[in-house]
């Protein structure tokens, strides 16, 4: 293919991406600083009442987390909207019936991808039946896992992509790793942020993801995408 047509194409597709509508990102954490409401659509609280889930307005982030992963998604896609699940609020603790609830009410929201830089000890059906309908549903689930030890849910469940930091990446670098323990790694960092590890690796993945679907991308395709461009193959060697 001559470089005039893959110049076209890439003209194509940038139009394109520009012209629809913009891609929604889920993201399940701790909310979402002020400044940052331009690139939020719908935000909702979601705490533990009287035997049920209370869904109501989301405050601002009091941990700093979520606030921070929203920015490196945004970094890797700037033209991506949010929606905010608030599950974390004064600690970073949280239940597996309120990220089932909020997991639901993202996808009423008809997000494409769902950042989940959380990890649960605990396989807990109300959980695992929430992913699977999402996954059904057609929408991309990334998940952080620890890059070593026990499982953590929702990262094992399947149908999720499992997503860690791998400290060789930089920041527009990732890796396919296809262990045991995880499917891809990126970046460790957040920026100036304290955030890092595997929570600051999936949400630099959920950010790839999010720029090939708003590049035109299909989400059956996104494995394949991310395969042929990951610049390192397995926890120790390199490509090339």
């Amino acid at each position: 293919m001559s470089g005039l047509i893959r110049a076209g194409l890439s003209t194509i597709r940038h139009w394109r991406s520009i012209m629809v509508d913009p891609i929604v990102v889920g993201m399940i954490d701790s909310g979402f600083r002020v400044e940052q409401s331009g690139k939020v659509l719908d935000a909702r609280s979601f705490r533990l009442g009287d035997g049920e889930v209370d869904i109501g307005p989301a405050q601002p982030d009091r941990l700093g987390h979520g606030s921070c992963l929203l920015d490196v998604v945004a970094a890797h896609a700037p033209a991506v909207k949010f929606a905010i699940a608030q599950v974390f609020h004064d600690r970073m603790v949280t239940s597996a019936v309120l990220v089932a609830a909020a997991l639901d009410w993202l996808a009423e929201r008809k997000v494409r991808v769902i950042n989940l830089s959380l990890g649960l000890r605990q396989d807990r059906g109300v959980l695992r039946a929430a992913c699977e309908r999402a996954v059904a549903d057609g929408i991309v689930l990334c998940a952080s896992t620890p890059a070593r030890g026990e499982p953590v849910y929702p990262a094992s469940y399947p149908g999720v992509m499992r997503m860690t930091g791998d400290a060789r990446c930089a920041f527009d670098q990732f890796s396919r790793l296809e262990t045991r323990y995880a499917d891809y790694g990126g970046h460790v960092r957040s920026g100036l942020s304290s955030v890092a590890g595997a929570s600051a690796g999936c949400a630099h993945m959920t950010g790839h993801v999010a720029a090939y679907l708003s590049e035109g991308g299909e989400p059956r395709h996104i494995k394949g995408w991310l395969d042929a461009r990951a610049a390192f193959i397995g926890p120790e060697h390199r490509i090339g």
